[in-house]
């Protein structure tokens, strides 16, 4: 009855039930449930990890550049920033704004940033079980490919999607 379930309702409505983007964000929701409890045990709320890996990586960052590389709204990143900054993640310093504030990864962020990395490495293991490699790497190319159609679509539209 499961299988039933999953896949598109047949005739005119429902068809939304099974196609790509109820598969793209059930498959998004179960992420979020598999890493729910991995969240909570680096002391992180959701959304939060993928920042402290971003300034890991890209190092002391506005938070403008931060929600342009998560495609994001500024204010979420800002609301998230000042969270992290409560918890001893990060500092971040007075920019001309709160929008150009500076945040730098603390030595408690860098750790829990390099937690995250491993958790990733696992549920990128469950998650693609049973594929070969060549399968992860054309998914991956799929992916890539329908986001850059995704964003060529809001572009030509000047932003608006």
């Amino acid at each position: 009855m499961a299988e039933e379930r999953e896949g598109a309702a047949p005739g005119p409505r429902g068809r939304s039930l099974g196609d790509f983007h109820m598969r793209l964000m059930r498959a998004f929701h179960a992420q979020r449930t598999y890493f729910g409890p991995r969240v909570d045990a680096l002391g992180l709320g959701p959304g939060q990890a993928k920042v402290l890996v971003y300034l890991a990586v890209h190092g002391p960052s506005s938070q403008r550049d931060v929600a342009g590389y998560f495609e994001c709204d500024p204010g979420a990143v800002s609301r998230m920033l000042d969270t992290l900054e409560r918890g001893g993640f990060v500092t971040c310093a007075p920019g001309r704004d709160r929008r150009t504030r500076e945040a730098t990864l603390t030595e408690r962020g860098l750790a829990a940033a390099d937690g995250w990395e491993l958790e990733c490495d696992r549920e990128q293991e469950v998650m693609l079980e049973g594929f070969t490699p060549e399968e992860r790497e054309t998914f991956a190319d799929l992916l890539g490919r329908a986001r850059a159609n995704l964003r060529r679509a809001i572009d030509e539209r000047g932003g608006q999607a």
